[in-house]
Parts: C-alpha cells; sequence; structure tokens
C-alpha cells in the first residue's frame, strides 16, 4: 500500500494506538536536489522543514523529558514516552538530511541551524531562575506552545499521506522519509493538546501560544526557502518566476495550500476543538505498516 492507497470506505478506525518509535534510516547518496522532478522551487521548498525540524523536535523532547516526571497519569505517561521516542527519531532522522543530502548538494545548513539552534535552545529554553511556580507557569507556556505547534505538524502529516508526490515521480527516499514522518505526526496528533490540557486547561493559554507560534512558524519557512533558494545555484528565477513555480506545485498537489494551512488555525480556536479531528489514523497506521523505512526498522 502506498500513501495514496487509502480507502475510506474500507479502512475503519484501529482505535487506540500505542505509540512507539520506528528506528529507520535512509540512504540519501543518489537523491537529487530537485527529488519532485519538474518541480524545483517545490522540491526546495519542502527540504526547508529539513533545516527547521530537527532542532525543533529536539526541543519537544526536552520538554516532555522535563514535564514527564511530573505526570501522575500512567497512561498519559506512556503516551508521552511514546511521543518523545518519536520526536527524537524525527530529529535524527532529518538531521542526517542536513548533512548527507543538504550539504552534499552544496546548501549549507550551519547558519540557518545556528539560528535555530539559538531559538530552541536559548529563547524557548527552561527558566532556571525564579520560584518554583513561576518555572511551572513557564512550562506550561512551553507545553501550550508545542501543542500549537502540532496542530501544524498534523494538518502537514495530513497532506504528507495525500499528496501527489508518487504520480509525479518524487524520489522515493525523500517522499518516504516524509511521509513516515507525517504519518507519525498524524498518529500522535493529540498528545501535545492532551499533555498541554493536562498541565493547564486554559483557552487564554491556548490562544496565546497560537498567536505567537503562527507568525514564527510562518517566517521560519519563508526565511528557509530563501536561505536555501539564494544557494541553489541552479536556479536563476526572480521573486515572480518564484511565485509561479510555487502555486504551480500548489496546482498540482505536490505543495500544501499555505492559505488553507492559515484558516485551519480558526478551528483550533472553536470551543470543543480536539486534534483528533484532522487527519486519520488508519490512513496513518496503514502507511506506516508499507513504509520501507518503517518496514526495515522492525
Amino acid at each position: 500500500m502506498t500513501a495514496h492507497a487509502y480507502d475510506p470506505d474500507h479502512d475503519s478506525d484501529p482505535g487506540p494506538v500505542e505509540l512507539h518509535a520506528r528506528n529507520v534510516t535512509f540512504d540519501w547518496s543518489n537523491t537529487p536536489l530537485h527529488w519532485i522532478p519538474g518541480h524545483p522551487v517545490a522540491s526546495n521548498f519542502v527540504s526547508v522543514l529539513n533545516l527547521l525540524l530537527p532542532e525543533g523536535e529536539r526541543w519537544f523532547v526536552q520538554t516532555y523529558n522535563e514535564a514527564l516526571p511530573l505526570v501522575t497519569d500512567d497512561e498519559l505517561a506512556a503516551t508521552m514516552r511514546g511521543f518523545i521516542g518519536q520526536e527524537a527519531m524525527h530529529a535524527e532522522a532529518h538531521d542526517h538530511v542536513l548533512w548527507e543530502f543538504l550539504d552534499h548538494h552544496g546548501i549549507d545548513p550551519r547558519p540557518y541551524a545556528r539560528q535555530a539552534e539559538w531559538i530552541f535552545r536559548k529563547v524557548l529554553a527552561p527558566m532556571d531562575k525564579g520560584s518554583a511556580s513561576a518555572r511551572q507557569k513557564h512550562l506550561v507556556e512551553r507545553l501550550w506552545l508545542i501543542a500549537a505547534l502540532e496542530h501544524y505538524t498534523a494538518l502537514l502529516g495530513d497532506f504528507a499521506l495525500n499528496n501527489t508526490w508518487v504520480e509525479h515521480d518524487a524520489d522515493p527516499t525523500m517522499t518516504d522519509l516524509f511521509t513516515w514522518h507525517g504519518a507519525e505526526e498524524v498518529e500522535h496528533r493529540a498528545v501535545a493538546h492532551d499533555v498541554a490540557v493536562y498541565f493547564g486547561d486554559s483557552y487564554l493559554r491556548r490562544g496565546r501560544a497560537m498567536l505567537l507560534a503562527l507568525p514564527v512558524l510562518l517566517f521560519l519557512v519563508h526565511r528557509g526557502f530563501r536561505y536555501i533558494t539564494k544557494q541553489d545555484k541552479t536556479l536563476h528565477y526572480n521573486m515572480f518566476a518564484r511565485k509561479y513555480q510555487y502555486f504551480r506545485g500548489v496546482r498540482a498537489g505536490v505543495l500544501p495550500q499555505m492559505w488553507k494551512i492559515i484558516l485551519s488555525t480558526f478551528s483550533y480556536f472553536r470551543p470543543g476543538f480536539h486534534p483528533d479531528e484532522i487527519g486519520s489514523t488508519a490512513q496513518a497506521v496503514a502507511y506506516l505498516a508499507s513504509s520501507p523505512a518503517a518496514r526495515n526498522a522492525q
């Protein structure tokens, strides 16, 4: 089964899924920089995530390791441990891409990686001073920020499971990387929200985190795209040509529609919203059962 073989009329909800890390590995030696044939701008746009994800995923892991000893609900703690394992594997997999793929193709990831390190290791680091209550409050704010970011990773995961990369003969290794990652994002899409609610259910905190997460995420993605584009010496598109190529990728189904992702923020603010509304666990589990990397990890 490929990511596009999912049939909602035949795949039923598998029920609660036990989260676990899959020790995947990928060989980048034959993957071209423009891994979606005929769509170099789309290829570079998606590749931005390889710059951003390693530090972000490591920050998720650090924050959850800080929170885990404070959780007395055994079921939630087990789910958090599964989440931690998956996010740690995501960070490692994308970190390999930085050096074995981007660096190999002349895209130096170091300056962008240093900026990402500063954001996630300094700006969003645990509070090491102040009272215990202040440090606890700071932790809860970071947990809600992770929940807000996971809203978008779930949406992108759903896109990864339902795009047209395979139909456009995209590189199978890069396709599997992002589809495996996306499937796990859909698989664990509710964890961050449930953890944040456990530590401090607050509509104000939820909204405040989202109002921070969206502009920061858009800024980092846009900055990363400009960074890769500037270093990609094989392309000579001006700004208008890049925009045309971007929208061409959207029409072809190889890029997500960013305006839809932005508009989805309104659903996050709806009272009663839960991340289970995004994507399909059955589809995610079906892909993970067929993913070449995930199968090799078993």
